[in-house]
């Protein structure tokens, strides 16, 4: 199982990125994938997941109606366009899935519980 996490880099307040999350030795038919990020000196925080089947999602609320999920089947990848970025969304970002956590805000809640994380990428807001 590997995560391959890309797309950080600097941008202004207000403008977006794309993040990346490319998986191999799993199907993202059959688990889900998860962000994550965290900030020099701050917790692990759960942004957002997809869903294997169904695709549905869930958004932690500082990040709802700003960032969106989605996944392409064909390429096995998970992307998070992120628009309207401010200072408080600069953090390291992460993929990971876990074979027995469903995507629920809950799980978001609690990163300790997967098992599978990609490299991270970081996310620079400044003007």
């Amino acid at each position: 199982v590997q995560l391959q996490a890309s797309g950080g880099g600097l941008v202004q307040p207000g403008g977006s990125l794309r993040l990346s999350c490319a998986a191999s030795g799993f199907s993202l038919d059959s688990y889900h994938i998860a962000w994550f990020r965290q900030a020099p000196g701050k917790e692990r925080e759960g942004v957002s997941c997809i869903s294997s089947n169904s695709g549905s999602t869930n958004y932690a609320d500082s990040v709802k109606g700003r960032f969106t999920i989605s996944k392409d089947r064909a390429k096995n990848t998970v992307y998070l366009q992120m628009n309207s970025l401010n200072p408080e969304d600069a953090a390291v970002y992460y993929c990971a899935t876990d074979f027995e956590t469903p995507c629920q805000i809950e799980a978001l809640r609690r990163p300790q519980r997967y098992d599978y994380w990609g490299q991270g990428t970081q996310v620079t807001v400044s003007s």
